[in-house]
């Protein structure tokens, strides 16, 4: 009696495996809820079906919305539990739906029903912060944000994003924030870190939960001159190992086409032709590789070197006057030529001129025209008096 009763239900064990892995459909998990353990992070909760042996080898698949992000969780347990960030920017309501399936694998949902939770914010959701920008240093994070209700008094709070009890237990107040201008300035004080930064903006009636979006303060560039090029290399930021970063170096040579170069890891110089007589304006701005981190930077302001010179035009002048000259020379010869007459006269020959005066010697010489007759000068007559001895 007692093997038939072992029979029995290891017959029936048999039956309902072999049932599940060939429908490739198990029924859903049981007890399925949420409940917040800080502002950014939910812990999900349920139970493995009682229908499903502890042994039997299946896979929890939970999804939000489509373009969420999944997990896929092994279930070699009874009761499960797994803690997800949820930040208002990345939604659209203030309640999100959250599936969860029983699978064989989590490549193929195979049509399981799953179960599902509604997850609720405490607060409505609303955008009370816009152009919320922090430059990283290696102790602080100096951030500033332009509130959208100057009115309001909005509380921040930050921490490294993640859903470790350490993370969580992070949690830390804005309590210094101060304003300048129309930018509200808090300094978080979080050490450098390749992980994201999760903020909560928070009033009486609202709250808005997003990661900060992180920078670094822009390279400095150090130009040297060697021969014909200029070296161009880019100070590296304070956070960061060296070697994760890549540079953008743009150069402007005499107010012409601006002209980028991308340097390789390890590699920041780069080499630029150099023309003395330009002035080139450089700037450059930070990336860290993909492999190391999400930081970037800004474009620097504008680094200038040389001076812009005006052309030699030694050249341009004789390749102009020298022709210029020829061609006035002979416009002169030409004139010279045709006027030589008067301008050199045929003067006579004396020789010939004293023969005539000898062959005509006792004929009267007609001479043309009148001759000149000098002018008499007056001359004064002059009285002598004489003067005796006694006077």
């Amino acid at each position: 009696m007692r093997f038939t009763l072992e029979f029995f239900l290891l017959l029936t064990h048999t039956a309902v495996t072999v049932f599940y892995c060939h429908a490739d459909q198990f029924p859903p998990p049981i007890n399925f809820w949420n409940e917040w353990l800080d502002p950014f992070t939910v812990m999900l909760s349920w139970t493995k079906p009682s229908s499903l042996p502890d042994d039997h080898k299946i896979f929890f698949f939970l999804k939000g919305d489509p373009e969420d992000t999944s997990t896929c969780v092994k279930g070699s347990l009874r009761n499960f539990r797994v803690s997800e960030n949820f930040l208002t920017e990345e939604k659209i309501s203030k309640d999100w739906a959250y599936n969860i399936w029983t699978v064989k694998d989590c490549e193929h949902l195979h049509g399981s029903k799953p179960a599902n939770t509604i997850i609720s914010t405490r607060k409505p959701r609303a955008q009370l912060v816009k152009d919320f920008k922090c430059v990283v240093y290696s102790e602080v994070m100096k951030c500033s944000w332009i509130p959208v209700n100057q009115s309001l008094s909005l509380t921040l709070f930050y921490r490294f994003c993640g859903s470790l009890e350490e993370s969580i237990k992070s949690l830390k107040t804005c309590d210094e924030p101060y304003i300048v201008g129309e930018r509200s300035h808090c300094d978080l004080h979080l050490n450098y870190s390749v992980e994201d930064v999760c903020v909560l903006v928070e009033t009486d009636a609202a709250m808005s939960t997003f990661r900060a979006r992180l920078s670094v303060v822009p390279p400095k560039l150090t130009i040297r001159e060697v021969g014909d090029y200029l070296t161009v290399s880019p100070t590296p930021p304070e956070v960061g190992e060296k070697g994760c970063w890549t540079y953008e170096v743009c150069h402007k040579p005499c107010s012409k086409t601006k002209v980028c170069q991308n340097t390789s890891i390890g590699e920041p110089t780069i080499k630029v032709p150099y023309d003395k007589n330009c002035l080139y304006e450089f700037q450059s701005k930070a990336r860290m590789s993909k492999y190391c981190s999400c930081l970037y930077s800004n474009f620097s302001e504008t680094v200038t070197h040389g001076v812009n010179k005006p052309p030699d035009l030694t050249l341009t002048a004789v390749s102009i006057a020298v022709p210029l000259i020829l061609s006035i020379c002979v416009i002169l010869c030409c004139c010279s030529y045709r006027r030589r007459g008067v301008i050199f006269p045929v003067i006579p020959d004396p020789s010939a001129i004293f023969q005539e005066m000898m062959k005509n010697e006792n004929k009267e010489l007609k001479v043309a025209g009148s001759l000149y007759t000098p002018v008499p000068e007056r001359i004064e007559a002059c009285k002598i008096s004489l003067e005796s001895e006694n006077s």
